[in-house]
């Protein structure tokens, strides 16, 4: 794929009069991109299930950057009643429109547990929980131009298979099984998401993103909660020596937020081996990730599970 010569948070445009809203920005990728985007003149809320933590993270980012405009709102993504009260509050307090979603915030091979609504935890915050919130921001973003919607994938796609069958995992869990899966849902999100935009005209453009391997706090969660104490050594251990920098694996959510001339459905990652770390630049993605029926038929899913109809008139 095409080099984009070692593009940075440098490279930023001034995103002055820009809002965005960033899940999941008190720690990792988020923060980084909450913080960037803030640092380069947009007004960014911080969506968290922690608000406290929130307005730790709030003040740490005005401090290093005088004059940003940071704001904090309660989301919890494994709880649908939570992303509409957000979503609802955040619309009414904002009527000018929203310029930029990142969904951003994930769990990753966790022990088996379940939402609020009853939904496996990670298929409900990695994917069920952002397509509600998208669906229910959508009026918000149609009513900026250049509006753009991220979703945060993983390389962990690539061994994702979705299970229409069993999506909760009901019958048969297997904690990484569930991770792919719900990666390769935000994939094919992105895609179903972009064909409709499309045959409506709507200009809002959808894209996906993956860090590489980033240290963050990600990996060590599904090791606490399955009491496997032992895996945290070696788990430090890969994050400090073979894992890039949290800001290094933000940048590609950044890229997709903010370069010009991409594309709708563009999917953007690191540049080096295996993709692991680098640069960002456009990547592939799996043959799962670009069925289109699954596409089509994990929408249809997605609506029945969120009861959230997308207000548009789509096929």
């Amino acid at each position: 794929m095409t080099s984009t010569l070692r593009w940075t948070s440098a490279d930023l445009p001034d995103l002055t009069g820009r809002s965005a809203i960033v899940t999941g920005a008190t720690s990792g990728i988020g923060l980084v991109t909450a913080r960037e985007l803030a640092k380069h003149g947009a007004s960014v809320t911080l969506a968290v299930r922690d608000t406290a933590k929130g307005e730790r993270t709030a003040e740490m980012i005005r401090a290093t950057s005088p004059g940003a405009t940071v704001e904090v709102g309660e989301l919890e993504l494994g709880d649908l009643a939570s992303v509409r009260a957000f979503a609802s509050s955040w619309s009414a307090g904002h009527p000018e429109g929203l310029d930029l979603l990142v969904n951003n915030a994930g769990v990753m091979a966790i022990p088996r547990r379940e939402s609020a609504d009853g939904h496996e935890l990670q298929f409900a915050i990695n994917h069920l929980g952002h397509f509600a919130l998208t669906g229910l921001l959508l009026p918000a973003l149609v009513a900026r131009p250049r509006s753009r919607v991220v979703n945060v994938s993983s390389g962990a796609h690539r061994f994702g298979r979705m299970n229409f069958d069993d999506l909760m995992g009901e019958r048969r869990y297997g904690a990484w099984r569930a991770y792919g899966q719900s990666k390769l849902a935000n994939l094919l999100f992105t895609s179903e998401l972009q064909r409709r935009l499309d045959l409506n005209s709507v200009p809002t453009l959808a894209l996906a993103a993956h860090p590489g391997y980033a240290a963050t706090n990600l990996q060590s969660v599904g090791v606490e909660m399955s009491g496997r104490s032992w895996a945290q050594g070696p788990m430090a251990l890969a994050n400090r020596f073979l894992a890039q920098s949290a800001d290094m694996g933000a940048l590609p959510t950044l890229f997709a937020a903010t370069a010009p001339g991409l594309l709708g459905d563009s999917y953007i990652g690191p540049d080096g081996f295996m993709e692991q770390r680098g640069y960002p630049h456009l990547v592939d993605r799996s043959a799962e990730a670009k069925d289109p029926q699954a596409a089509a038929r994990l929408w249809r899913e997605s609506e029945a599970l969120t009861g959230v109809r997308y207000p548009l008139d789509l096929p």
